[in-house]
């Protein structure tokens, strides 16, 4: 990965996730019988349904939160700005199809602003210093590039130089807790080398969870439905919930690798252990918001300003301020030290971003502060975590995950090589499991993915856009 004093910062605020806000679930009865059931109405899910849909075969997407989103949740109503909860970042805006279609549906589709600061103590690292935090940080990927060419899958953190000096904290936190929620040494020297280049983040001023929901307007979602137990075959499945069963011709399983092999979907019969194996490889990091409203600007910073520090603990977070140009602030908190955060409570992670900023920008900030929110990500109870990352030796666990199953095909996130982690990977898995489906089924597409035809069959409720605030 090419490291700029653009883009070093880039990386890691591409890669949150948090929990869902409560929503009336759609009180629309389960189909009994569909050419395809989806399990998961994030992104993988919304874009797999669309696909099944332009083939014009029934589908049915069943989620057991309140709302479409997944990953993706937008809350609309705590500021006074939407607040991406989860993930609020896209990438590759070449040739990412969800940039297209959320242009098309009218919402505003932008690139990010690229200002960029180091704080050390509380003053901006000046320039000296941030080109030897850059040629830090660029030594420390080339080293795990090379440690992976030819060479079994080692963790991040054995291959990192020990000479980086006073920028070692910080370069640690950079590649670790804040790609890929996970210390570099739980991180696979080879997950991170593949991760494809995520520098260009384009973001939606109306919310990312707001564009996907958006995406699954016209998509068959009984939501607050959980499925409790998936019956298989190679000719075909039964997917039960506690409104229903469901007979399909195949499934499309998009929940995380920890709702996988947590057990709480029972699967008959059982999942192979090979599969089940490269899911727990795959395992997910932590990664949450902690926002904040400050009006007034009193922190000094531009629009969209991301800032981190220069620390030797990965006692640290890093700094999304005035999102949108509007007063909230995000202080986001990753890794181990995210994770045992996260695992206090809402008023400990408020009260860490507090001292956190006070300690960065003066006693003042502390009182400036109003409103607060903060994601857990950890804890909701559908997700359990935040992105997946693979384990050291892990890697290769990424194909493995995305075979199919007999009538079983496994989409999201972390069956994705190179775009692991982020919505845009998501979205690609939904697709190539739902073309892999339609092929299993002898279906032949007749539309493009984004001219869904209304389904005069379902017997579900379309999802609706949700209302519009941020994370």
């Amino acid at each position: 990965m090419t490291i700029t004093r653009r883009s070093f910062l880039s990386a890691s605020v591409a890669l949150a996730a948090a929990p869902p806000l409560s929503r009336a679930a759609w009180a629309a009865p389960l189909p009994r019988e569909v050419d395809v059931v989806v399990i998961g109405a994030g992104a993988a899910g919304i874009a797999a349904a669309r696909r099944i849909m332009a083939a014009n075969r029934r589908v049915v997407v069943i989620e057991a939160s309140s709302q479409i989103g997944g990953r993706c949740i937008t809350d609309t109503t705590t500021f006074d700005a939407p607040f991406d909860r989860g993930a609020r970042w896209m990438h590759n805006p070449d040739s990412n199809p969800i940039i297209r279609l959320g242009r098309n549906a009218g919402l505003d589709v932008l690139p990010a602003p690229s200002g960029q600061k180091i704080r050390i103590g509380r003053r901006n690292a000046r320039a000296g210093e941030t080109e030897q935090f850059l040629a830090a940080l660029v030594r420390a990927n080339r080293a795990i590039d090379e440690a992976t060419r030819g060479k079994l899958d080692t963790s991040c953190a054995s291959a990192l130089p020990k000479d980086l000096g006073d920028w070692t904290g910080t370069a640690e936190f950079v590649l670790g807790p804040s790609f890929a929620g996970k210390e570099l040494k739980e991180f696979s020297a080879m997950d991170k080398v593949r991760a494809q280049d995520r520098n260009a983040m384009i973001f939606c001023r109306q919310g990312l969870g707001t564009l996907i929901a958006k995406l699954g307007q016209q998509v068959p979602v009984v939501l607050a439905t959980p499925a409790s137990r998936i019956a298989w075959s190679k000719r075909d499945v039964s997917v039960e919930t506690g409104a229903g069963k469901i007979a399909a011709r195949a499934a499309i399983i998009t929940v995380s690798t920890n709702v996988l092999t947590s057990g709480v979907i029972k699967f008959a019969p059982d999942i192979p252990k090979r599969t089940l194996d490269a899911a727990a490889r795959l395992s997910l990091g932590s990664y949450d918001h902690i926002a904040l409203e400050l009006p007034g600007n009193p922190l000094g910073l531009a629009r969209d300003d991301v800032i981190i520090e220069q620390s030797n603990s990965n006692r640290t977070g890093l700094l999304l301020a005035n999102v949108g140009g509007s007063s909230l602030c995000t202080v986001d908190v990753g890794g181990s030290f995210g994770r045992d955060l996260s695992g206090q409570g809402e008023q400990a992670m408020v009260a860490f971003a507090r001292e956190w900023l006070t300690r960065l920008f003066g006693s003042d900030i502390a009182s400036a502060v109003k409103k607060t929110s903060a994601t857990r990500w950890n804890a909701a109870p559908f997700v359990m975590g935040a992105l997946s990352a693979a384990s050291p030796g892990g890697q290769p666990s990424r194909r493995i995950l995305a075979e199919p199953v007999g009538s079983l095909f496994l989409a999201g996130e972390a069956t994705h090589e190179m775009l692991w982690g982020t919505v845009d990977g998501a979205w690609e898995s939904g697709e190539r499991a739902a073309d892999a489906v339609l092929r299993r089924i002898g279906a032949v597409k007749s539309a493009e993915p984004d001219e869904v035809p209304t389904q005069s069959t379902r017997r579900s409720r379309p999802a609706r856009t949700q209302a519009s605030p941020p994370r």
